[in-house]
This record gives structure tokens, sequence and C-alpha cells, in this order.
């Protein structure tokens, strides 16, 4: 009996991918993308969303990674949640806050304005996470819960201690805060300190007080570790149990009939990882970045594999169907893909080393059988695929005898739109600050204006880039650690990506733009084929008020 397309050609492939992933796809280590993602893990009111390098803003929507760069503003009725492993940052109403920087060593927030809440419940070891602020950088030292609130003028921080240790640098000042203590700082330069009384907890407090509790005391978070975001969401929305041969699974609860991992959502594209699946679902990140899905019986389960202190964030656990010939008879452009399975391995399409490789791969890779290729397939059109809609609005079928002559492919070749960038509808400016540029000359693109190190300079400078609202002065803020460099804008990245659709930008392309110069060839080489040659394609369009939802 001859053997199916699609079986045969994974054998085929399987020395490339184990071969090609820990070995052909490494150039050098440097350059990873980060392990850590922070997770939009609660969104109440309204609450705006401003990727890196963009100026435009979005509706900000659960289960979005954030990373270096993005920016979040919540309004007079908004708040706002992010986990980033075992760190949580809450916002309060009116509260304008910047991933500076975020890495396997660093959290660093920026805050323009309002009231945010931070706690630390645990400090791994060489971690560290900065709050600047425009009158003082905030160094937190240890485990515990820390309050900044910034008036809306700059002119003033007040930094409460309820527990753990925090250092205090602005120029010459120099000040150390243990659990129970506050302080007001005032002024730019030179900035001056006033100890306070702890307040009372308020209704901000008390609802941080009840977010912690949930993940301290929850079940889930014991089986996925503390450095998985969303753990604790798990616990209503599913049941957890032991399979022989797999190990400890957990089962969605309250999904319907037919249901499908990598289904109910939508793809945005996010650098430096590229295509990246945002679930709808309101328990839909950890199982989704982390671990692997299984098939049993009629359900579905998800099979997080070991505890690891490091886990490292996926964009997707999948793999992508095509190859010559996959569209026709279904649709030019469709695109296709399934969730792996246990022990199956992810090959990434973004650039990483080969210390990358293995660890994003905390799985026992036994085979390559691709086990829920048959029962788990989702397509789309390109269309809907590269402009970050909706996937179940516009599913297209595919039969089985398609799929047996379709192969693994790389990646999806299609080039996002504005749309996707941003993830979700536009919304109107919010009525932030406008950031102005730092004390060596005009920002680069890929510079975030408006951070800086300590060097205090007085006085207001009214710098209103497209998208924001006019004559806001937003004072330079202090910071002992350089934020990282933005990305470059998204109008300028498109000519590069059509080069090597469906690909995102590898550091040294990055880095060109920013300087200026032609992003200049991919150097990666990849272990998996395309599923066709690359045509070329219309530009996509860079305004993201033109990517609606239909």
């Amino acid at each position: 009996m001859k053997m199916p397309t699609l079986r045969r050609g994974l054998l085929l492939l399987l020395p490339f991918l184990l071969a090609g992933l820990f070995a052909s796809i490494a150039c050098a280590d440097e350059g990873d993308p980060p392990a850590r993602v922070a997770r939009m893990s609660f969104a109440q009111g309204k609450v705006s969303f401003q990727p890196s390098g963009e100026t435009e803003w979005s509706e900000a929507t659960v289960n979005r990674p954030v990373t270096t760069g993005d920016r979040i503003y919540t309004d007079q009725d908004g708040r706002a949640e992010l986990e980033v492993g075992p760190f949580s940052v809450r916002l309060s109403q009116a509260t304008d806050v910047t991933l500076a920087n975020l890495n396997d060593q660093l959290m660093q927030l920026g805050v323009g304005q309002g009231t945010l809440r931070v706690t630390v419940y645990e400090m791994p070891a060489n971690n560290s996470v900065e709050i600047d602020t425009p009158n003082g950088a905030l160094i937190l030292q240890s485990a515990g819960s820390y309050r900044v609130e910034t008036a809306a003028d700059g002119n003033s921080t007040q930094v409460t201690v309820n527990a753990g240790t925090l250092q205090i640098s602005a120029g010459d000042l120099s000040q150390t805060l243990q659990s129970g203590q506050a302080v007001r700082l005032t002024g730019t330069g030179p900035v001056a300190s006033s100890n306070l009384s702890v307040a009372s907890p308020d209704e901000f407090d008390r609802w941080c007080a009840g977010r912690d509790r949930r993940i301290e005391s929850s079940t889930s978070v014991k089986s996925v570790g503390p450095a998985v975001p969303g753990g604790e969401d798990l616990d209503a929305h599913g049941t957890w149990t032991e399979k022989p041969d797999i190990g400890p699974v957990w089962i969605p609860s309250d999904v319907p009939p037919g249901w499908v991992p990598y289904r109910n959502g939508n793809w945005v594209f996010v650098e430096p990882w590229g295509w990246t699946w945002v679930e709808a679902e309101p328990w839909g990140y950890a199982p989704f970045h982390y671990g692997r899905w299984a098939h049993i019986g009629p359900v579905w389960a998800w099979v997080p594999g070991p505890v690891v202190v490091r886990p490292v964030y996926a964009p997707a656990l999948v793999a992508f169907v095509g190859g010559p010939g996959f569209g026709v008879g279904i649709g030019i452009g469709v695109q296709a893909w399934f969730p792996l399975g246990p022990r199956e391995p992810f090959d990434p399409w973004y650039h990483h080393g080969l210390n990358y490789g293995r660890e994003v791969n905390v799985v026992n890779v036994t085979n390559v059988r691709y086990a829920n290729r048959e029962v788990g397939v989702t397509a789309v059109s390109g269309e809907v695929f590269r402009g970050g809609q909706p996937v179940q609005r516009g599913m297209v079928r595919v039969d089985r005898e398609q799929l047996a002559h379709a192969q693994i492919v790389a990646h999806p070749e299609v080039n996002p739109t504005g749309r996707a960038v941003y993830g979700a509808r536009p919304v109107a400016p919010p009525p932030v600050h406008a950031y102005r540029a730092g004390g060596q000359g005009p920002a680069s693109p890929g510079v975030q204006a408006g951070m800086h190190t300590n060097a205090p300079v007085p006085g207001p400078h009214n710098v209103t880039p497209s998208g924001g609202p006019p004559n806001r002065p937003f004072p330079r803020v202090f910071s002992r650690t350089a934020p990282a460099a933005t990305n470059a804008p998204f109008a300028v990245r498109q000519d590069a990506y059509s080069s090597h659709p469906g690909r995102p930008l590898e550091p040294q392309q990055m880095n060109n733009l920013r300087q200026g110069k032609p992003a200049g060839p991919m150097r990666d080489k990849e272990s998996l084929p395309h599923a066709s040659k690359p045509q070329s394609q219309s530009k996509p369009s860079s305004s993201h008020g033109d990517n609606k939802h239909h």
C-alpha cells in the first residue's frame, strides 16, 4: 500500500527538522529573542495599546503579548494588568506606562503619569525591576509589593513600599526604602525627598491584593510553574487529570462542541517573533505559548510538560501546512496550521541561536508524527490571516485528500498589514503626553524618546508625534538603565518584509532600519521548505485605520 504523501514527506523531513532545529538554524546565540514576554491579563474600561515604534493606538485586548517598546494607557474608567513571569504590573485609571525594556534579566517600566502597583512574587537571581519616573528611577531589590503614583504634570511622584526593598536614584539623591516606608519625590533638578506615612489601602489596592491572592492560591499555577503567565486562569475553566505516557493534562470545560486549539482568535505580527497567536478565550494564554495539545478521545487536552525555572515563550506552538498545489481547489493564498502534539518539536521561524532552539523545546522529542494534522487543521484565506482578522469568520474547509498532498512548511508566506501589527481595532489617541528626545539630541526612529539616564533637564518641551494630542509636555524620566531601542516603524519595515514573505526581521536588519539604512539581506537558513516560490505581493497598507473588522 502506497504511503500517503504527507506521511512520506514527514519521514523524509525528520532529519532536516532535528538537524536544522539544533544546528543549521544557529548562526549565533546573540540576538536571541527574550524568553520572557508580558501578557495583557486584564483590561477593563477604556484601555489603549501602542505597539513599539508606532504612533497610532488600538484597543488593548486580553492575551495580547506585550514586549519592549509597547505602551499602555488606561483612561479615566480604565484598569489593566500585565503578567511577566514572577512579576505582576497593575495600572489604575489615567495611567501611562511604556515597557521600556523586557528581557530575561530586566523589566523596566517608564511611567508618564498615573498610579501603578508592581508585585514581585520572586526576584530570580541576576534579575532586576526598574520603574522610571520624572522624579527618580526606582530599583526594586527584592520580592514585595510596591506602589508608584506620578502626577500628570510630572512634578511629583509618591513611592510606597508595602513589602520589600527599593532604591531611589535621582541625580545626587540616593535613598533606600524598606517595608512600611513611603516618600514623595518632587522636582527634576535637584530632586527633593520627603517622608510620608503609608496610606490606608484604597479600592485599587484591594483589587490588586485580590488579584495577587488568585495567583498565590492557584492550583494550576503550582502545576505549570510560577514563571508561566496565566496559569491561575485555568482553575475555573477546566480540570486536571493524569494520562498514561503523557503525564498531567488540563482539559478545558467551557468550550463548544467541535472546539479546536488555535481556532478561536487571530494572528498578529510582533517583532522579533513575527506571526503570533492571540487566543480569544480569557484563559487562552499559557496553553498557546507553552506546552503542547493532545487529542484524547473526543476532547482536547493541554500538556504543559515539565515545570522549569525558566520557561521559554513561543509565539504559537503549531506547524504550518502548505506546499506546491496546496491552494488548488481551496483558494490561492490559503494559510493552514495545526497544534503540535506531545514530544513534537517546534521549529521557530524567527532568528535564534542553538541554545534557544534547545530551550524552547523542553520536550523529549521522540518522533515527528504530527498526530494532530488530521483532527486539528485550521485554514483561512490569506487576507484573513495577513489582516489579523478573527479566524472563525473566514475559515476555509480542507478535506483529507488535500491534506494528504500537503507538506509541513517553514512559516506562512504572507506579510502583515498594519492591522495585524496593532492586533485590534483602532481607537482615537488617548490624552497622553508627547514624548520628547533625551539629552543627546533628537531621538532616532529606534530610540524611545523621553527616556534618559540620570541627567535631569528642567523645562517643558512640546514635541507632538503624529497621532498624539497637541501641546502636552512630557517631562523626561530618570533611568538607571538605558532603555532598549524600539522597533523601526512598520511603514519603514514593509519593504524589507517583501524579500522573504512571512519572516520577521533579523536583528541586523532592524538595526539597519533604525539607522536609516536599507535592511539588507536575511542571513538565517531555514530547515523546512516553503509552500511555494515567493511571489510578488501588493504592498500591504501601513494605515491602521484601513484594516478594520468586516
